[in-house]
């Protein structure tokens, strides 16, 4: 499976959402299990998908589908 594949998946699987939900429409509260503990949820899943442990500020600045995507970058991992 691709990063942007196991990306998708981590979504999908925790908040509950389909692949026509993917995308800048996706955003922190913006679906009913994107609350405070799916948001944690989220972190945890990708976090294990991708073996790092993002810091404090990263996980209150992952507030979107898209903003997640620049904040991995900075773990080196490419989506």
């Amino acid at each position: 499976m691709s990063n942007i594949e196991t990306y998708n998946t981590a979504f999908k699987d925790t908040l509950e959402v389909d692949d026509a939900m993917l995308g800048a429409d996706l955003v922190y509260q913006s679906v009913e299990n994107w609350d405070s503990v799916g948001h944690m949820q989220l972190i945890a899943a990708l976090e294990d998908a991708f073996d790092i442990m993002l810091d404090t500020d990263d996980i209150i600045d992952f507030n979107s589908y898209e903003a997640g995507k620049a904040i991995l970058s900075r773990y080196d991992v490419e989506l």
